[in-house]
């Protein structure tokens, strides 16, 4: 214990801002989610996002000499990235353009970190303690506070059984994508691996529009914005804050503090979109909070 305390006092000082960053910026997804649905289908802005992401990662791979991954290892990333960017901020996308509000989008992808545990425990023969399933369950709970008060069974968009089923399957997605990788494409240089992954990523979404989108994007200043935020901040700086974080082996510290993304996120989304949240529906995302702190708490020890 010495030791952590004194690793601690003598980490670089932007470590605690560095991290504190990653989650505003995560949090701001769901915000450029909710910002280019008027003006762009989400599966094309999705579509666009990755192939411009994935490109400049490339050529960033090729200007630091990394080293390109093999062909089996090149496969793995590809189809870890048609989970963790395809599946995910496919559905994601799509549900907020349905009118989940970003808030509660980002409460149920919060979900994550339980489901991988539990995932994890089956796939991977890693032990499941009662902790999880008490987190899952309390988390469950606070989800159910928050959408019951305005779950709409008579309309197709908003709160809606379909729009909360997206947005499931993208938390599943994600958390599938993540055992996969862990599993896969752990050895992989981070900017080709990254850039592999955005290329499976495009292929999902971009056969999704192809089947049910027509390519609309207005180019208006807010569909430019949202889309130059997606690639330069979330994309691309995210990855690089991500790198800086991993190098100096804090990314406990992340994790720790991804709990805070849905309420982050539904701050945000309150100033700029004017969601709002009920007394109820507040004290259901401090609840599911408390499930996902029950079960990360004990994974960070």
């Amino acid at each position: 214990m010495a030791q952590v305390n004194a690793d601690v006092k003598t980490a670089p000082n932007w470590i605690a801002a560095a991290s504190a960053s990653f989650v505003v910026i995560w949090a701001t997804g769901f915000i450029v989610a909710r910002l280019s649905a008027p003006h762009v289908e989400p599966l094309t802005f999705l579509a666009v996002r990755f192939g411009i992401a994935g490109i400049v990662l490339a050529v960033l791979a090729m200007f630091f000499k990394a080293r390109w991954p093999g062909r089996r290892a090149m496969t793995h990333a590809v189809v870890a990235g048609t989970m963790l960017h395809g599946g995910y901020l496919g559905a994601c996308y799509w549900a907020v353009a349905q009118g989940l509000p970003a808030g509660i989008a980002a409460l149920i992808a919060g979900l994550q970190p339980i489901l991988t545990a539990i995932f994890a425990g089956k796939l991977l023969g890693e032990r499941i303690t009662p902790r999880h399933w008490l987190g899952l369950a309390v988390a469950l709970a606070g989800v159910a506070l928050v959408l019951a008060p305005k779950l709409s069974l008579s309309t197709t968009r908003g709160i809606t059984p379909v729009t909360i089923l997206a947005m499931v399957f993208g938390a599943i997605s994600i958390t599938l994508g993540s055992i996969y990788q862990k599993r896969h494409v752990t050895h992989v240089d981070l900017l080709p691996g990254i850039a592999w992954q955005y290329a499976g990523g495009f292929i999902v979404v971009f056969l999704g529009a192809l089947l049910s989108e027509h390519f609309r994007f207005d180019a208006t200043a807010d569909a430019w914005i949202a889309l130059g935020w997606s690639v330069i901040v979330l994309s691309i700086g995210a990855i690089l804050l991500l790198m800086a974080l991993i190098r100096h082996g804090d990314v406990s510290r992340v994790s720790a503090l991804i709990f805070l993304v849905p309420a982050v996120a539904a701050i945000m989304a309150w100033l700029l979109f004017d969601e709002t949240l009920t007394l109820v529906q507040i004290m259901g995302m401090l609840v599911c909070a408390a499930g996902v702190i029950i079960v990360t708490r004990g994974n960070t020890r």
